[in-house]
């Protein structure tokens, strides 16, 4: 019996307009002996649909776009009690989870990667009970990921980021929190915080690759505390600059589950999408959840 292949592209995402490349990826997999069905997002959220739907019926689901429809796609077929594996084609304007697995950016080549995999399995999360691929953050920056007009992002790429990112400086303020993580409770105001399973954060923080293990059943926790003196302020800084996010200035943990209360919800990102926060957060590792093919 032939292989079956679906094919979820988001035909918004991305900087190129040129489909050419996808065509070809599309081509090498009916070389390589897949019946290849492809569907096309239509409105937010439909990717999760067709996953969950048709996802059933396929030997191998492929999504084509950025992480937003990587969520989208991992979201449907978290919903099914034997999920197929999933194979991913970055075509977004800043693939935070595809250089963490160092994917290449080129369709065909991704094609290739997908056809050749036996498939690895890796940790998923949810976010008070909502999935997500490889990061939950509030704070400093992360309304750039979302507020960002897909335009833009079509345009400029990972400047789009930055330039929003910068209009979140005028109204940056720190938000109250007490996170539990294990053993330890952080309580105090935090300009920004997140529970990731990647190397790069927004494109803005970036973790060493041995900091990051994809399939150990923990994510990292970073928290960034409100400075409150100029030598808070210093170690914070020199944090930043360097990436080095183990001395002072950032709060580093590896977690299985974070619990975190707040006196008012505020907003938060999952792998780049709007999440709608709660007083009450509580994020969980599923381990070795998903299977990719890499």
């Amino acid at each position: 019996m032939a292989k079956t292949l679906l094919l979820i592209v988001n035909p918004r995402a991305g900087r190129t307009r040129s489909q050419l490349p996808l065509f070809e990826a599309a081509a090498r997999f009916c070389q390589a002996g897949y019946l290849l069905s492809i569907r096309q997002t239509q409105r937010p959220g439909h990717a999760a649909e067709l996953a969950e739907e048709e996802g059933p019926r396929f030997d191998r689901v492929v999504c084509c776009g950025g992480d937003g429809t990587l969520n989208e796609t991992v979201s449907g077929l978290m919903r099914l009690d034997d999920p197929p594996p999933l194979g991913y084609i970055p075509g977004g304007s800043t693939n935070d989870f595809a250089a963490s697995l160092e994917l290449p950016a080129d369709p065909v080549e991704a094609a290739e990667r997908i056809i050749e995999s036996p498939g690895r399995q890796l940790d998923a999360g949810t976010f008070n009970g909502r999935p997500f691929v490889y990061v939950a953050s509030f704070g400093a920056f992360t309304r750039a990921s979302y507020s960002a007009p897909q335009s833009i992002k079509n345009d400029l790429g990972h400047l789009a980021y930055l330039l929003e990112g910068v209009k979140d400086l005028s109204t940056l303020r720190p938000y109250r929190a007490s996170v539990t993580a294990g053993d330890e409770i952080f309580d105090g105001s935090f300009l920004f915080g997140a529970v990731t399973n990647a190397t790069s954060v927004g494109g803005l923080m970036r973790l060493q690759r041995e900091q990051v293990v994809l399939d150990d059943g923990l994510f990292e926790l970073l928290l960034i505390p409100n400075p409150t003196n100029a030598a808070e302020l210093q170690a914070l800084i020199r944090s930043l600059v360097l990436q080095d996010f183990t001395g002072g200035g950032v709060l580093f943990r590896h977690v299985s589950s974070v619990c975190i209360h707040t006196p008012e919800a505020f907003p938060w990102t999952l792998d780049g999408e709007y999440g709608p926060g709660a007083e009450d957060v509580t994020i969980r590792n599923l381990p070795r959840r998903l299977t990719l093919l890499l």
